[in-house]
């Protein structure tokens, strides 16, 4: 009996998307630069296996329709129509009232990594993990780093993104100050 494939939906892994459909790995990074990284097999063992499409499209600063629609169309699939209702994450938001420039104790940079074979989100995890309340780290990214801010904020941090230019973004974690207590 032959496996059927996964639909192409927002909610499928960049991973289980290549692993179903690896004809289009040169469709996805044909759509945007930051996509080209999926060629690092770590990358790809990693972060792929927890970014959904509609996280890459967020890090991508993709407009997700169309995204899903380009690969659904690659595929031989009908169209996706954005019926979900499904709360999309905002990831991009007015600074925060516990953000403070004196507040941050480290800073991070994934763009220019000392080992491009770890991923920025280990050495931050780690180092959020020693953070007490009001302290904050900053995340240096050339793309909005999407599943790593979803990973942050379930395990209980508050972040802010913050648009320094079209390849620069800081994103800061800090304690969750609506959890604490």
């Amino acid at each position: 009996m032959v496996k059927e494939k996964t639909p192409i939906t927002p909610q499928l892994t960049v991973a289980a998307l290549l692993k179903d459909y690896p004809k289009l790995e040169d469709v996805l990074i044909g759509l945007a630069p930051p996509f080209a990284k999926l060629r690092n097999p770590l990358l790809r063992r990693s972060v792929a296996k927890v970014a959904t499409l509609r996280q890459a499209a967020a890090a991508a600063g993709l407009e997700l329709a169309p995204m899903v629609n380009t690969l659904r169309q690659a595929a031989g699939q009908d169209p996706w129509t954005n019926d979900e209702t499904a709360e999309e994450q905002d990831y991009w938001a007015e600074q925060p009232p516990w953000f403070a420039e004196d507040r941050v104790v480290a800073s991070f940079d994934d763009r220019h990594p000392g080992d491009p074979n770890v991923m920025s989100l280990v050495p931050v995890s780690k180092a959020a993990k020693r953070l007490h309340d009001g302290e904050i780290l900053r995340l240096v990214t050339s793309h909005l780093p999407a599943p790593g801010i979803d990973q942050m904020t379930a395990k209980g941090y508050a972040f802010w993104c913050h648009r320094k230019a079209d390849d620069l973004v800081h994103t800061f974690f800090t304690p969750d100050p609506t959890q604490s207590g």
